[in-house]
Parts: structure tokens; sequence; C-alpha cells
């Protein structure tokens, strides 16, 4: 006989279908109770979609708003609970769920009260719709929306100004969801916002227009980027960017050698805050010839065994670090590591002594040290452990995220 533990037998396993012909009831009372695996009784809050029993609600509601239970339970309650606004508005108001840390529950909250119609939530959806986190942003856009559609797009402008960034952004959207033209936004002093602006363009001959009349060499920039975007005219993009008389960010102490390799490998996929002159310099320069990755790992092995380095097979830094990936490979030597990057003839190395690093060398690799190693990429922000900040020459030739 099926029951809820044969029909969610593991975390992550669900017979979604089964569940949602399961008794109503006897998925309320399971949620219920606390007692159970979070993972199950989550599983049994979705298949409650559309059909919560009334003699259970109160006891739904009070694992909502119990803080010792699971979060993942919690918030997929508020989702589920979006009947409630007379029971749960008063709870998700009160101050003290400012102090709510769990993880994902105060998003939920905030959604939530936007669902319920809670236009003092405005400016605090309106941050949360401006999170660099797909997942933050989603809710936030979900509460604004559910605001939008019940108080009108105007009443909710108003609850909010104009001076943070994030206002201007969701003004932004706005517009462009009642068919206004959002050109003017790519002259807005903050990259995000400006961002989302070429993001929502869509017709080429006006960005055209624009790219003569732009106030501002960003705004130029931006427009560019998304007339490429609609085109992919890389001579187009190239006649543009040389109009405006091919503007760089300029690094003190990056060469030409270590910028190529960094602008064609994160300038394509920077965060939204970076500067456009890198993402217009990477759709205008030259690819680099694809590497010889294996050839390059062997010459390194070559030119250190003939130092007597003794070094082991390489080993992707992913699978060194038994998780994620990244940019290069790392060689064993005895108690030092050797790090070969797969971006360029770039090696550094760890607790290596000169003769490792001289081999190196000698067989036509460059050793990137500290000094090289530290200078800071100004403009281009990349994602690095939560961060979206620009990083160091050693980080982006180096890279590994979990």
């Amino acid at each position: 006989m099926r029951n809820i533990e044969t029909l969610v037998p593991s975390a992550g396993r669900a017979d979604t279908v089964g569940l949602s012909e399961f008794d109503a009831g006897e998925l309320a009372r399971y949620v219920a109770d606390p007692a159970h695996p979070w993972w199950r009784r989550r599983s049994c809050v979705l298949a409650l979609a559309g059909r919560v029993p009334e003699r259970y609600a109160a006891e739904l509601i009070a694992r909502v708003c119990d803080p010792e239970d699971v979060a993942e339970v919690r918030v997929a309650l508020l989702g589920l609970l979006t009947d409630r606004a007379s029971e749960l508005l008063p709870w998700l108001r009160h101050e003290d769920r400012r102090h709510e840390r769990s993880y994902g529950v105060p998003e939920a909250i905030l959604k939530a009260r936007g669902v319920f119609g809670d236009r003092s939530a405005a400016p605090e959806l309106v941050t949360l719709a401006a999170s660099p986190w797909a997942r933050w942003r989603a809710a936030g856009e979900d509460g604004l929306d559910e605001l939008v559609t019940r108080y009108g797009a105007e009443a909710i402008l108003a609850d909010i100004g104009v001076v943070r960034p994030e206002d201007r952004a969701f003004r932004v959207r706005m517009r462009h969801r009642a068919g206004a033209d959002v050109t003017d936004a790519l002259a807005d002093p903050d990259r995000g916002v400006a961002y989302l602006a070429q993001s929502l363009l869509s017709d080429p001959v006006r960005l055209r227009g624009y790219l003569g009349e732009a106030p501002t060499e960003d705004a130029a920039l931006w427009a560019a980027y998304a007339l490429h975007r609609l085109t992919g005219d890389v001579d187009e993009t190239r006649a543009a960017y040389e109009a405006l008389g091919s503007p760089r960010v300029e690094v003190d102490g990056l060469d030409e050698e270590l910028r190529g390799a960094i602008v064609h490998e994160y300038a394509g996929r920077c965060e939204r805050q970076s500067d456009p002159r890198w993402r217009v310099e990477a759709l205008c320069a030259e690819p680099p010839v694809p590497p010889d990755q294996d050839g390059r790992l062997s010459r390194v092995i070559a030119a250190l065994t003939a130092a007597g380095q003794a070094p082991g097979p390489p080993v992707p830094c992913g699978e060194y670090h038994h998780q994620g990936g990244g940019t290069y490979h790392v060689i064993e030597c005895g108690g030092s590591e050797v790090w070969v990057s797969t971006l360029g003839r770039f090696v550094t190395g760890s607790g290596t002594d000169a003769a490792a690093r001289d081999a190196v060398e000698s067989a036509g690799f460059r050793w990137i040290d500290e000094t090289t190693g530290a200078i800071r990429v100004t403009g281009l922000c990349v994602y690095y452990f939560g961060e979206r900040e620009p990083v160091g020459v050693d980080t982006l030739l180096f890279y590994w995220q979990d």
C-alpha cells in the first residue's frame, strides 16, 4: 500500500503525480508534524496546491510562524497559503520579521507581503528585485507584479523614489512593460540600470540612431553592445567602437598578453556592474587561437622532469579540489605545486623553488609572480565566492569556483 514514505523515498525523489492524488488531509497532517523529515514535508506542501483542507489551515500557519521549523518548509508553505492574508499579514508585517535569518525566509516573507497586497513592502521588494541572485530577484519581481496587478503601476511607482538605482531599474521595467521606449536609460549613471535597459531593447534602427546622439560615452557603448546582441554584426560593432575612439579601461601593469586572455574569458560573462568598455572590447577584439591544452601540459611536465622536479600528472583544479571547476591544472612536485592556466602560457606555483620556475620559463612559459598576480583588473566584475567585484590577475588566470 502506498504511503507518504513510499511516495517520497528519499531526498530529491518524489512521485509528484502520486502525491497529487494522495489524500489532502493526510498530507496536511504530515506537514504539520515537524518530527517528519523536512524534505518529505516540503514535497507534501507542493502536492497540496489548490487543496488545503480548512481544518488544517491553522496548524499549517503555525508551521510558517515557527522560527524553529525548517526554512524550506516555511518558504513552501508561504507559497501555498496565498489565500490567508487575514491570518498571515499581521505576522508578516511585524517588526520581529526583520530579525528572520533562516535561508530564504526573509525573501519569501517580502514576496508574500506583495502577494497579499501590502504596498508598504514596495521599496523593499524593489531592492529584492535588483538582487544579483536570480532566485531572490524572481521573488522580488513576483511580489511587485502582484502589487502592480492589484493597484496599478502608477500607484506602486508613487510608493518608491528615483534616487536609488533599484528604484530606477523598477521604473525602467514598468515603462518597458507599458510599451514605452527605454533607450534613454542607457545613460543612467548606474551600470546595473543601464545594463537592464540594454537587455530590454529590441529595435536596431532606434539604436543606430541613438549611437550618434548618445549623451555620454557609456551610453553609446551600451547602445553598441545592445545592437550587437540584436544583430551579431561584428563589423558594425567595430565601426561604432572605433568611432568612439576604441575606449578601454586602462589598468596599470596589465600588458596586452594578459589583457587579451582575460578579456576573452571574462568580459562576455561578467557581472552587470562591469564597465561597458570591457564588454565592447571583447566583442571587437580578435579571438585568441584555441590552445593545445594537452600539448601545453606535456611541455610543462617535460620541463619539470628535466629539472629533476618529479612532477605528478596534471589534475584539473575542480578535480583537485573535489568539486567545481576553473581555469588551471595542478601539477604536484613533491611538497610543492605548479599551476598551469588554461588561458595562455601562464604558470604559477605554491611552495615551488627557483629550479621549477626556471624550468618552465625556459620552456617558453610565463611565470606569474606576486606582483603581477596582485594587479586588480578594475571595472571588470567577476563572480567569485559570492562576491561580484573586480579581482586580481592571479584569480582570473587561476580561477576556481566550487
